[in-house]
């Protein structure tokens, strides 16, 4: 049996590497199958009343590793740490003294490299129920402060506990008619007793430039990305978005093109469900698709489509993926003139670029100066051709959906969504219909870690997204019947 706080404390084994194109340090987990003690019974009782029509409980995933839609070395913050599980066995005097030995060098170690290094608390059980049924405050420890021990509750109650509170200018979207499909997400989710609880449709999906405002920097200046601007300069924010002033950067597709009036979006995760899966055609079925971080499509075009709408990033991940990814052929980002970029504004460069793109001219400053945006982008872009993810969304995103424990861990500030998460959540908020493809599943055992490796690779859990916690999340919403969740 799995105990959570031995496989906490294993996890704390870590190795520092060099690799291109940062040097951060990694933690890497072997492949192990870990089995979890089954849930108490009310909180069993409670999880069928939260999750999905007929009362049905989910079976525990294995404690093992998570996959999702943008991992790898595309996944979402750039500080990804693979855990090694620590030996055991050393029983003599020798091994001991040797073991404190490492031990206290690994604790300094972490002091001196504690900006980069986040600790990871294995997930416990199916911790989705504490999202669905107790939404609470969203609390980030700050990068940079110091935590001795047992400071965390006194640095937790130090922070300001605000309630979500949206900018005053909707998403358009949400002004529109009802829906007339036969069973829209926002019908599906408001007939739901929990879900109708957690979706706030209103909450805006984008930011453009009438959302700068005295208030709205006031407010986001105190949260720290993604979740807002704290540490982020004035100028930088005000001259990326003063340029998101078109209408097409107000909503994230023009209703008008579709007369029939419902909307079916896929999107299209990268993990190894999809090889051999045959799903190309009824993926481009769908009105608009979503595809993000490594989306190779050459050569797959059977099982993953070739229909592509939206491409979803962060710069980290964008530039990672072209690097992780290139031996399976991914060389560049989708380029096409319909083609849609949704910017996740994880850090000051992904705001910079998107300046840069926009005018089309070299990054002036940070860490990608005199990279060239239209080697991403193309030669011939407008602000038109992009969108901005609004942090008080993936505020809203991260406080009621994926509140994860290990914002409760010492390096918490590292934690966010997966950039599959936040494309997923992001259609569901605008979409009519959803489906989700190569996202993780209850047997994402018998799978790769992506669906275009030639050889099998175990499945990554990355420390600075709870994986496990997603996969609970896109089956309770799957089986309440707000969105199709693709399995075989």
């Amino acid at each position: 049996m799995f105990n959570p706080r031995l496989g906490a404390k294993a996890a704390q084994k870590c190795v520092f590497s060099q690799q291109a194109p940062t040097s951060q340090p990694r933690c890497l987990l072997p492949p192990l199958t870990l089995s979890l003690p089954p849930l108490p019974r009310d909180i069993r009782g409670a999880l069928r009343g939260a999750v999905g029509p007929g009362g049905s409980q989910p079976q525990p995933l294995p404690q093992r590793v998570g996959s999702g839609g943008g991992r790898g070395l595309g996944s979402t913050r750039g500080s990804e740490h693979r855990l090694r599980h620590s030996s055991s066995g050393m029983g003599s005097p020798h091994w001991k003294r040797l073991c404190l030995l490492l031990l206290a060098a690994f604790s300094s170690s972490l002091v001196l490299y504690g900006h980069y290094y986040a600790t990871v608390e294995l997930p416990a059980g199916q911790r989705i129920i504490a999202s669905l049924l107790q939404p609470e405050p969203l609390l980030l420890a700050p990068s940079g402060t110091s935590h001795p021990a047992g400071s965390h509750r006194a640095l937790r109650d130090s922070l300001e506990r605000e309630s979500f509170k949206p900018s005053s200018q909707p998403e358009e979207r949400n002004r529109r008619q009802p829906s007339p499909c036969p069973r829209s997400v926002v019908e599906a989710a408001r007939a739901h007793p929990a879900f109708g609880e957690l979706f706030q449709f209103a909450t805006p999906v984008l930011m453009w430039d009438q959302h700068f405002n005295p208030e709205t920097w006031n407010r986001l200046k105190e949260r720290h990305v993604p979740y807002g601007w704290q540490g982020l300069s004035h100028a930088a924010i005000s001259s990326t978005l003063r340029l998101l002033n078109a209408s097409a950067n107000r909503q994230l597709f023009d209703r008008r093109h579709f007369p029939g009036g419902c909307v079916r979006c896929a999107v299209v995760g990268n993990g190894g469900i999809l090889n051999g899966s045959r799903q190309g055609e009824a993926i481009d079925a769908h009105d608009l698709v979503f595809r993000l971080n490594g989306a190779v499509i050459r050569g797959f075009e059977e099982d993953v489509g070739t229909k592509i709408s939206f491409y979803g990033f962060t710069v980290n991940t964008m530039k990672n993926s072209l690097i992780a990814y290139e031996e399976y052929g991914f060389t560049r980002i989708p380029q096409a003139e319909d083609l849609k970029y949704i910017f996740i504004p994880s850090d000051v460069r992904d705001y910079i670029m998107l300046r840069s793109a926009i005018q089309g001219s070299p990054v002036p400053e940070g860490s990608d100066k005199g990279d060239d945006p239209r080697k991403y982008f193309g030669p011939e872009v407008s602000a038109e051709k992009f969108k901005l993810l609004h942090p008080d969304f993936l505020h809203y995103l991260t406080t009621r959906f994926l509140r994860s424990e290990l914002l409760n861990m010492q390096y918490g500030h590292l934690y966010m969504p997966s950039t599959g998460a936040l494309m997923l959540l992001t259609a569901l908020h605008t979409c009519d219909q959803v489906s989700a493809y190569g996202f993780i599943t209850g047997n994402y055992e018998q799978f790769s870690d992506h669906y275009y490796e030639v050889e099998k690779k175990p499945l990554v859990f990355y420390a600075n997204h709870d994986m496990l916690l997603e996969a609970e999340l896109w089956r309770s919403l799957h089986q309440a019947g707000i969105m199709e969740l693709y399995q075989r």
